[in-house]
């Protein structure tokens, strides 16, 4: 099934009055987003609220702030702390492995839980992670393109699909909690998680947000499937120039009718949490910004799941006002977890933060824990290992990569290139590195530069199905002038936040927002001079590249697809043909995402290269 955005629209407005927005967002979410009166509860959720009510009042309150507590395996605790602080999630991110293999992950995170299980109450462990696309801390699994080439695909069943492969992976390596999806809506390219959201249009996010949450939760209490958490709340990809938690001054009515519905859309398919963002709207550190966490999202909307945390949010957002304003969980790393829970105990015995409030975020955590079914079944489950990276698996996301292709430009028959072609040049580093095609958010935080296990290049794609003579010149020295057709690969080096490996002219003060010199020089060095020339984009995010898809024959926005690059030799080959629409405007030229928001579909002030659903067919 094939989802994708309506034509294109332009809606203008003056900000809102703080009484006519109240009205506004009522209307907007009156029809789905009120709580159940408890007389519809079914059996089940009154059986877990009794269970609830049954546990909190044994619970004392260091017990509670213990389940308010999360921290890294291997970073924050030592041996017998989830015990003794009563730790109720903890996080695997960058740093030492948990152990040896899958198995050797399992074995850690059972370890934990049976010291969690241990203690005076026994309630088991939530155990996150970020994967984002794919089972992507783990070597070896199945990983997906990111998501902004899961929106270019425009199938959200597909999206679902590759949601429900990456929890039983994520099971498999003994984790029950993933932080994805992101469903930002990017409002300039130059932040760097732009690959994180699926689009910039709100209507396409919400379908794909709706996807990715049944997928990776499916029947949320079955031992492959996993809590999934929305993020960020609010507001984060629509900073100003992109900044990366810095303010959002978008007027209260493009708030909730542009980054609202798709979080309305992940709490009518059950989400089980949502992280707060770093940024600020309206100069409120959304940490700590009530109106938006208690008052919207768990008034208005109706979320009952848990409100957690990004990285060391309790000591950078404004420590006990982050729980006032509706924070359950705190990602306490680095050293936060003694000044968040002696702060939030001196601070729950002077009154500034009432035991209603530590009860509602106990009784929050608690009802996941129950709805997962931690309490009956805490332990992986080891028959899932042979999963990891499967036959089926790769196929699906071989799958993705293919409908995520965008063919920007097609002249000169210069696509599908034959098989049979007496000799194809592929040009450049990216064609034969795993690393470089899968972005940040890859084995570790910032991705690698390099091959990873268990993953297929491009180039190795394309040896694989050419039956005639393929050279490999990875430093685009231009020596094969005679060949066919030369298929260039430019693009990115992998990140993770900030502003990406965007170039900065401190001489005039402006983000280069282009191809670097050297991947210039791999298009001069074979356009014109014989080859049909054929250049493939490995980006998160749309660059300035007008002058180089001038000079070739065929441009290609592959994205960041993942493990499975023989999906895009596939494509080029004719086996399958370009399916995928832009997600986001093209820009132009570099002047064009200089300002405070780039080209893109809310802003007609600008024009792009290529317009939000853009894609040719060869």
């Amino acid at each position: 099934m094939s989802v994708f955005w309506n034509s294109k629209r332009k809606v203008y407005w003056s900000t809102f009055t703080r009484p006519l927005l109240f009205l506004v967002l009522c209307l907007f979410c009156a029809s789905s987003c009120q709580e159940a009166p408890e007389e519809i509860m079914t059996d089940q959720d009154q059986e877990i609220e009794q269970k609830i009510d049954s546990l909190l009042a044994l619970m004392t309150l260091e017990e509670k702030i213990g389940q308010m507590s999360q921290v890294r395996h291997f970073a924050d605790i030592e041996e017998g702390d989830v015990a003794s602080k009563f730790i109720g999630s903890v996080i695997h991110t960058d740093g030492p492995t948990p152990g040896e293999g899958a198995a050797g992950w399992q074995a850690k995170f059972t370890e934990l839980q049976e010291e969690a299980l241990s203690t005076r109450l026994g309630i088991p462990l939530l155990l996150g992670v970020d994967a984002v696309h794919g089972q992507n801390t783990f070597a070896g699994a199945t990983i997906f393109p990111h998501n902004i080439g899961m929106g270019a695909t425009g199938n959200a069943q597909l999206v679902e699909e590759a949601a429900a492969i990456t929890a039983k992976e994520v099971q498999a390596t003994g984790l029950n909690w993933t932080f994805s999806p992101c469903i930002a809506i990017p409002y300039n390219d130059r932040w760097g998680r732009v690959y994180e959201a699926f689009s910039e249009s709100t209507e396409l996010t919400e379908q794909m947000a709706r996807a990715s949450v049944r997928g990776h939760q499916g029947e949320l209490s079955d031992q492959h499937t996993v809590m999934a958490t929305a993020k960020h709340y609010i507001g984060d990809g629509a900073t100003d120039y992109g900044k990366e938690g810095g303010p959002t001054t978008l007027d209260r009515k493009e708030v909730f009718e542009r980054l609202l519905p798709p979080y309305r859309a992940a709490v009518e398919e059950g989400v089980g949490a949502i992280m707060a963002s770093f940024n600020t709207l309206h100069d409120i550190l959304m940490h700590s910004h009530k109106e938006m966490i208690t008052d919207t999202l768990k008034g208005v909307m109706g979320f009952d799941g848990i409100v957690l945390t990004d990285w060391k949010g309790y000591s950078r957002f404004g420590e006990n006002d982050v729980i006032n304003a509706g924070v359950d969980m705190v990602m306490a790393v680095d050293g936060d977890l003694p000044k968040f829970q002696e702060g939030l105990t001196k601070a729950v015995a002077s009154g500034y933060v009432k035991m209603d409030r530590i009860d509602d975020a106990v009784r929050r955590i608690l009802r996941q824990k129950f709805r997962m079914g931690l309490f009956e079944n805490p332990f992986p489950d080891s028959t899932l290992i042979a999963s990891i990276g499967a036959a089926a698996h790769r196929d699906k996301a071989r799958q993705a990569v293919r409908e995520s292709l965008v063919l920007l430009k097609h002249e000169n028959n210069a696509l599908p290139i034959a098989k049979d072609s007496r000799k194809i040049v592929v040009v450049g580093e990216h064609a034969n590195n795993s690393g470089l095609q899968s972005g940040g958010w890859t084995v570790t935080w910032q991705g690698k530069a390099e091959n990873y296990p268990g993953a297929t290049t491009i180039l190795e794609g394309i040896q694989s199905q050419a039956t005639g003579e393929v050279v490999y010149d990875a430093d685009g020295t231009g020596e094969h002038h005679d060949a066919d057709v030369a298929v260039i690969f430019v693009g990115e080096t992998p990140y993770a936040e900030f502003f990406g490996d965007i170039q900065h002219d401190h001489s005039r003060d402006e983000y280069l927002y282009t191809l670097n010199e050297t991947h210039q020089q791999y298009i001069n060095a074979y356009a014109g001079k014989g080859p049909k020339v054929v250049v493939v984009l490995i980006s998160g995010r749309p660059l300035v590249v007008t002058e180089q898809i001038d000079q070739s024959d065929a441009f290609v926005a592959a994205w960041l697809p993942g493990s499975e690059g023989d999906g895009v030799a596939e494509v080029l080959f004719g086996d399958h043909n370009f399916s995928g629409k832009l997600p986001h405007s093209w820009p132009k030229a570099v002047e064009d995402v200089q300002g405070r928001f780039g080209p893109n579909y809310w802003d007609d002030s600008i024009e792009p290269l290529y317009e939000l659903g853009h894609g040719l067919k060869w």
